[in-house]
């Protein structure tokens, strides 16, 4: 008993200190999987010592109290928390409390949508117009951020209803889009500032800020999921309908949302909606299920701190804390330097992670990573899994004493061929110089050099290319040319019949295009677009090769850094020999240099953002092509019109930044 009252009381306070750096603080220093399970051991332990529940304790709690900075705000409907649940198992057993609770034979009938990862508000809407917003707080008083939730564009001002209900609470969730946290944390760092950890801590931290600018600045979302004080207005009989008359009232709302039936149904939403997860605009933990009808919501009623009627079903954590066990630096195609973390073996994100990446140097010395330290570790999706933060309170003693021994540094030398490494100016990679040799570098060229978009070598994937390198056959993309029935008869899995298949493959990529070739050889900065324009521009590879940067910079969209990037790689003397031995093989074709178009929009510069609802990105790239226009990849002054549809990103910024005129998809097809 002892033992479980000491527990008890470290839980508590671990518990405390995560809930004031993550409310009050806004640096939260666990992951969210780390906090429930702290949170479950309370639990579990008060259930099994009744005599150990305390009024203050963390699980009578939904949040944490209001700060004082903001003027508190009572709710007339308390906004409680949901309980969660890990397995299939726990699914089962709240479907069948929720039977048993009904008392009714057959399925029972849920609202299913995703557990968005944000900020819980509540919305107060009077004869239809926004009077105020606040913060759900502990449940039942929160901090009023009404004129920060004004500055949230998805937020309506007043609700589009001839007969708007006299008072309607809006509950929901604000948040970041991954694509605006993305850069608000690129911003973060190009200033020099301390990034946000995660999406949700970074729309935290911007609703509650003092000067609603700064929120402004931060380009918030909302969506909603319920609702809480009603008078003058009939709701609907069911939760699914009421999300529909939100919707129906311009309130954003979840396209992912359903109706399901029984534990089948539930367990389908949650596979399905887990599969979309990646692919998502914003982030999520987990599915959402509540008791579809309202009146049996109201008969299932609330226990303690949260609803019988409703659960989150969480996903695996994509956050773990783990132990970095060693630091090693691996090289690219183009020579750059990854620091990695090896990490003790952690599951994250629906996988076991063993690595996780550091970015360059500049990021592991501003998180100051250590072998040793304890790290927290974050997989969102099929995203290459990265170390957030350290957790210096966990770092080992020698690291505190002598940190100079323990500090990261890139080495100086390449780890693969101890070639020189040099990192030029306005860059974020060091790199190893010896572009073709360096066997780290040779594999992912020739890689490169084959893939579908380039010379389109069909069979030559990574296990074989490993071979062909490692056993000394190909050392350089022209030596693919040279390669016979002879030398690759050996390699594992080679029969003869596929070792037809590579040499016919091999044969039939001879005599590409000047424009695939050219991106094909793996230049720095320049993407297959690019290439298109030096192709179009010189027409031959001898003249692009003699071109010098002030020559290059007439080609459009070729700056200054594109231009320096083409001039070194013709000028290197390896690249030299290696171009000539794929001009004895006939690997390309050289063209004509095109005269400028004379088409409706020749000169003009397009560039096509986001997803257009009825007509294809290949289809306006084609219109614009055949009008003389030119379909760029990248916003700049140089652009005329930025055409963009649904989940337009960055790009559709800048063009707001720089002034450039904006098409929706009407609009564009009226041009043409």
């Amino acid at each position: 008993m002892d033992g479980a009252a000491e527990r008890a009381r470290d839980l508590r306070r671990l518990i405390e200190d995560a809930n004031y750096r993550y409310y009050v603080l806004d640096d939260p220093a666990i992951p969210d999987a780390e906090y429930d399970r702290l949170l479950r051991e309370l639990q579990d332990l008060e259930t099994a010592h009744p005599e150990l529940l305390t009024p203050d304790s963390p699980t009578q709690r939904v949040g944490a109290g209001p700060l004082k900075d903001f003027p508190q705000v009572a709710h007339e409907v308390p906004m409680l928390s949901l309980n969660n649940a890990f397995s299939e198992g726990e699914v089962a057993a709240f479907d069948r409390r929720v039977r048993e609770g009904l008392e009714r034979e057959g399925e029972a009938e849920y609202a299913v949508e995703p557990k968005y990862d944000g900020l819980a508000i509540t919305l107060r809407y009077e004869q239809g117009v926004f009077v105020r917003g606040a913060t759900r707080g502990d449940g039942y008083t929160g901090e009023d951020v009404s004129a920060n939730l004004r500055t949230i564009r998805a937020i309506p001002m007043r609700l589009e209803t001839p007969t708007p209900p006299a008072l309607l609470e809006v509950r929901g969730e604000v948040l970041m889009l991954r694509r605006d946290f993305d850069k608000l944390n690129q911003d973060a760092r190009d200033k020099g500032e301390k990034p946000f950890v995660n999406p949700r801590n970074a729309a935290a931290g911007s609703l509650r800020q003092l000067d609603p600018r700064i929120t402004a600045k931060r380009r918030l979302h909302f969506f909603a999921y319920g609702v809480g004080a009603v008078r003058d207005a009939e709701l609907p009989a069911t939760q699914g309908a009421v999300i529909d008359w939100l919707a129906a009232l311009r309130l954003p709302v979840a396209a992912q949302r359903r109706v399901v039936s029984g534990v089948a149904g539930l367990l389908a939403y949650y596979n399905e909606l887990g599969e979309q997860r990646g692919s998502l605009s914003f982030d999520i933990d987990g599915a959402v299920y509540k008791v579809n009808r309202l009146a049996d919501q109201e008969r299932l009623g609330f226990v303690s701190r949260a609803p019988r009627f409703a659960i989150a079903h969480k996903y695996p954590a994509q956050e773990e804390l783990t132990v970095v066990e060693a630091i090693d630096v691996q090289v690219g195609r183009t020579g750059a330097l990854t620091p990695v973390a090896r990490l003790k073996p952690v599951f994250v994100g629906g996988v076991t992670v063993t690595n996780a990446t550091l970015h360059n140097e500049d990021e592991a010395r501003r998180k100051d990573v250590r072998v040793g330290d304890t790290v927290i570790v974050r997989r969102a999706g099929d995203v290459i899994p990265e170390v957030v933060k350290v957790v210096l309170k966990s770092r080992p003693w020698p690291s505190l004493v002598k940190p100079w021994q323990s500090r990261f540094e890139l080495p100086k030398v390449c780890p693969v061929c101890e070639s020189p490494v040099v990192r030029l100016q306005g860059e974020t990679a060091s790199r190893c110089i010896n572009t073709m040799e360096c066997p780290a570098q040779r594999k992912q060229a020739i890689l490169h050099f084959v893939s579908r978009r380039a010379m389109d070598i069909e069979g030559l994937g990574d296990k074989l290319v490993e071979q062909l390198v490692d056993r000394g056959l190909v050392q350089t993309p022209a030596d693919l040319y040279s390669l016979d029935m002879e030398r690759i008869a050996g390699l594992d899995r080679m029969a003869e019949k596929s070792a037809e298949n590579l040499l016919a493959a091999i044969a039939a990529s001879r005599n590409r295009p000047l424009a695939r070739f050219i991106f094909a050889l793996g230049i720095r900065q320049v993407g297959e677009q690019t290439a298109k324009d030096l192709a179009r521009h010189f027409g031959q590879l001898d003249a692009l090769r003699a071109a010098d940067a002030e020559t290059l910079m007439r080609v459009p969209d070729v700056g200054p850094v594109v231009a320096a990037a083409i001039a070194a790689f013709f000028q290197e003397s390896h690249n030299q020999v290696v171009i000539e031995a794929l001009r004895d093989a006939r690997a390309w074709v050289d063209g004509e240099a095109q005269a400028p178009s004379s088409g409706r929009y020749a000169g003009k510069t397009f560039v096509l953002t986001g997803t257009l609802p009825n007509l294809g990105r290949d289809a306006a790239k084609a219109m614009i092509e055949a009008a003389g226009g030119k379909a760029a990849g990248s916003v700049s002054k140089k652009t005329d019109y930025v055409v963009a549809g649904d989940e337009a990103g960055s790009k559709l910024t800048k063009a707001q930044e720089l002034g450039v005129p904006i098409l929706d998809e009407a609009a564009f097809l009226n041009m043409f």
